[in-house]
């Protein structure tokens, strides 16, 4: 210690020792505040006084395990976009070549920027309204546009639960009501179901039974009592599993978060069974290399990195304040990416496992019908018999045999092929018919479905497993909702989060009209991209040149 310290001159003379610690400190001088390295943006020795104290959060929930934290935050980033987003981006983006984009954007981009919200909730202790506004008051704007943004995404994103509880409720009967096209009775007279006819049962069951879907969105229609009450069952799930905090929602996470992986390893295994499985899963990760030189691609596969971890929306800061202050967020940050990242290739893989068994279904279809054509051709003389190969046998006919016909055919006839109408019937071009979104979960995959053996059970898990995973999403969403708020006003807990389910249930009325689904695609395209964006840059901004990139780093 230096000779000339207050404690060393204290030694040294006839003064009485102070003995208690209040009383040394009180003797030392007082310290400028101001110059604190805790002070940021200049604020002053009283307002920084005060942030200290609000990080003083003793009283503040925890997690029950490292586990439940875990699971919580694989349950918010994981939800419907790895299921019918990511399988649709890597077949339209070259197939097993887009991975390599997406795995380095998640490396560049996905794990620093979800470490970073981590770090910010998990040193701070609140929800984004508090943790910006303690990195800088006048950037406290960031945490509400953030609760702004959930509140949107959760109207919507609750619709697509309530029809998953429709299509599950459903479930249970058989034959599956989406297998066959109804049936129109006139007197004695049965009349398919002309619009059915045209399109698909699976199609017209969804347009027409589930949504009943008016012509455009200027047209309401009325309330669909049906997914009314659907969206209030949603509600009430979502409100049970989150009006006591992580005290509920971290126990509904056990089931919520681990459950689909169980219904996607049961379909893997399933879907590696069928016909045609293989076929799905070689036309998926054949990688096209061209594409990788695409801009378009890389912007892609950096969109869906940053929605996938769930970065913006302030549920990762949520659940990530309610963790102790010298948790590994380092490494948290890397595994529920990796989590992700693995859960988007087995969903991809489960699902051009059906694909790939449902294009072969449609595939021998189309060559019956086509083959149906050419037989009637050939009772009225249009087509000669010379035109077919002595080895095909129109009871047994294979795809080989159908294109080797077509072939023919069309070499032969060429000037009058075009009015016979044929189609090639190929099988890439089936698994070349691109899905992605309420059209793969409602339409393409209920189909495949309807020829699985035990259709109804798998129907059932299917469903089921979306509910969950919708229900960890809106677990999430709702922490970035009440958390902030709650820490921020001090409101009722219990109270404001019945008001918030109740309120977005009164609002999501809009999206269960007739006409609802074209406000869910809206909302769905535009009310959280630029949003989030612009979120998640000035989050940036704010760590790195306004709180400091070494002081972050440090703490």
């Amino acid at each position: 210690m230096p000779k000339n310290s207050k404690v060393t001159q204290r030694e040294h003379s006839n003064e009485h020792v102070t003995e208690s610690v209040a009383d040394l400190l009180a003797l030392e001088e007082p310290v400028d505040y101001k110059q604190s390295v805790l002070n940021v943006a200049g604020e002053t020795g009283g307002k920084q006084k005060v942030a200290e104290e609000e990080l003083d959060t003793e009283d503040r929930p925890a997690w029950n395990s490292k586990l439940q934290y875990i699971l919580a935050q694989i349950g918010f980033s994981v939800g419907l976009g790895n299921i019918w987003r990511f399988p649709y981006l890597c077949q339209k983006n070259g197939g097993g070549a887009y991975l390599v984009p997406y795995l380095v954007l998640l490396i560049i981009i996905g794990i620093p920027l979800f470490f970073l919200e981590l770090a910010v909730g998990q040193r701070i202790r609140r929800g984004s309204i508090g943790v910006w506004h303690y990195v800088c008051p006048r950037l406290g704007g960031i945490g509400f546009s953030s609760c702004i943004v959930c509140l949107f995404v959760g109207l919507y994103y609750n619709v697509i639960i309530g029809w998953s509880v429709f299509y599950f409720f459903k479930s249970f009967q058989y034959p599956l009501p989406w297998s066959e096209c109804p049936v129109i009775r006139n007197g004695t007279v049965a009349v398919v179901e002309p619009e059915c006819e045209k399109s698909s049962a699976t199609t017209y069951f969804w347009y027409r039974e589930a949504l009943d879907i008016s012509n455009s969105i200027s047209e309401s229609g009325g309330l669909n009592w049906k997914m009314t009450l659907c969206l209030l069952v949603a509600w009430s799930i979502v409100g049970m599993a989150v009006v006591k905090g992580i005290q509920s929602s971290g126990k509904v996470m056990y089931f919520s978060s681990l459950f689909p992986y169980v219904v996607l390893a049961c379909f893997l295994v399933r879907g590696l069974l069928l016909r045609g499985a293989v076929d799905g899963i070689l036309h998926m990760f054949t990688p096209k290399l061209d594409k990788m030189l695409d801009p378009q691609v890389w912007r892609e596969a950096a969109t869906q990195v940053f929605f996938a971890l769930g970065l913006g929306f302030g549920g990762v800061i949520a659940f990530s304040s309610y963790n102790k202050q010298d948790n590994n967020c380092h490494f948290d940050a890397a595994l529920v990416s990796f989590i992700n990242f693995f859960t988007s290739v087995l969903a991809t893989l489960v699902v051009f496992a059906v694909l790939g068994f449902k294009a072969n279904i449609m595939n021998e279809k189309c060559v019956v019908e086509n083959a149906e054509k050419i037989l009637g051709y050939l009772n009225s003389n249009v087509l000669s018999r010379d035109l077919i190969p002595p080895h095909v046998n129109f009871s047994h006919l294979t795809t080989k045999d159908y294109s080797e016909m077509y072939s023919v055919i069309m070499t032969v006839k060429e000037k009058q092929f075009p009015a016979l109408g044929l189609d090639p019937c190929l099988l890439e071009d089936e698994l070349d018919k691109s899905v992605q979104g309420t059209g793969l979960a409602f339409i393409a995959f209920t189909e495949a479905m309807t020829h699985f053996p035990a259709s109804p059970f798998w129907s059932v898990m299917f469903f089921l497993m979306l509910i969950n995973l919708g229900l960890g999403s809106m677990i999430g969403t709702m922490a970035g909702i009440t958390t902030p708020i709650i820490d921020t006003f001090k409101v009722p807990k219990e109270m404001f989060t019945v008001g918030c389910c109740v309120f977005a249930f009164f609002v999501g009325l809009l999206f269960v009209q007739r006409s609802g689904n074209y406000f869910v695609t809206m909302f769905d395209d535009y009310s959280a991209t630029l949003p989030l964006t612009v979120i998640v840059i000035l989050e940036n901004i704010a760590v790195a040149w306004i709180y400091g990139t070494k002081k972050f780093m440090q703490e």
